[in-house]
């Protein structure tokens, strides 16, 4: 058989390795991404409340009310708001995080099968990876920050600002242009980074740590420990660049597309902890960890039994 006729008889997977690394963490994130979305909600709710020039001050409220007032006020169905830009986010980021990251791993920084892996070098990579997801995917992020507003500012009797996605990217691209779609970009990038710096590092030092140094071998009851300590690490350090991402992505902007309340994500960093506090920077805490630790045992368990089902090595 000729050299084509032998590649064209592989598996998909072994033909496109990394396109069909890219669709299976996709589909595992946008699994994990609708199971867990009305936490994000409420974080981002929670994450704006005492902002300054935000309009009137209203009554704080923790995770459980800030949730059942939402499902109260606006209808059960708006914990779901901003669900579709969402899911297209994760398709993009966490398909091109996980492949950036494996492409680092075991061809850059040179990781042997059955060896430990210096956590520094794992470290590079999850920092690495998450950078480069989160800025291909920012445009994404910022309609839905903006859209989980939507509900809020309906309440307040403001007229809303969007029909639904695509008109939501079309008002952006048209009032700041292309640039305007990767507003706060930077915080956004910051925090991907630390958020990834805390689960890719975490879940797959735990795992070979685990694999290497007790019984236990690569299976479901391995993915869950290992996905619950990255969830946890995750949250404590990227909760504080999430709050400054998120005021960043909602505030109003001028003409060209230039924001009215905040010069730089420094600038919101000051105000904020200048204005409300240092354990401001921490406001969302509680639904993050809860929406980042089922949303990590759920990715983590459906991609590696994707990977399994569909001929790919474990991750």
């Amino acid at each position: 058989m000729s050299p084509a006729g032998e590649e064209s008889s592989l598996p998909l997977p072994e033909r496109w390795p990394r396109a069909s690394k890219f669709a299976l963490s996709a589909c595992a994130a946008a699994v994990a991404e609708l199971v867990t979305f009305p936490l994000d909600l409420t974080k981002t709710r929670l994450q704006v409340q005492g902002e300054a020039a935000a309009g009137p001050a209203v009554p704080y409220r923790g995770m459980l009310r800030t949730a059942a007032g939402i499902a109260q006020e606006e209808g059960i169905w708006k914990l779901w708001q901003g669900a579709t830009p969402a899911v297209y986010r994760h398709i993009v980021y966490t398909g091109v995080r996980m492949v950036t990251y494996e492409h680092l791993r075991d061809s850059v920084l040179g990781r042997a099968e059955g060896e430990s892996f210096p956590l520094w070098k794992a470290v590079v990579g999850g920092v690495s990876a998450g950078a480069i997801g989160q800025f291909f995917a920012s445009p994404t992020d910022l309609v839905k920050v903006q859209m989980q507003m939507e509900g809020k500012r309906k309440l307040e009797g403001k007229p809303l600002r969007f029909r639904g996605v695509h008109h939501a990217f079309l008002k952006i691209l048209s009032e700041g242009g292309v640039r305007g779609l990767w507003a706060g970009w930077v915080p956004n990038v910051q925090r991907a980074a630390l958020v990834n710096m805390g689960d890719l590092t975490t879940y797959d030092t735990v795992k070979h740590f685990l694999l290497l140094n007790t019984t236990l071998v690569d299976n479901s009851v391995t993915h869950s420990v290992s996905s619950v300590c990255s969830g946890l690490v995750a949250a404590v350090l990227g909760t504080p660049a999430d709050v400054v991402k998120t005021r960043i992505m909602n505030q109003p902007r001028d003409k060209q597309g230039r924001g009215l309340l905040y010069k730089s994500s420094m600038d919101c960093l000051i105000q904020t902890v200048q204005g409300e506090g240092l354990m401001s920077l921490y406001k969302g805490f509680i639904p993050t960890w809860m929406r980042m630790a089922p949303w990590s045992l759920v990715f983590w368990l459906t991609y590696e039994q994707i990977r399994r089902l569909c001929g790919v090595t474990s991750f």
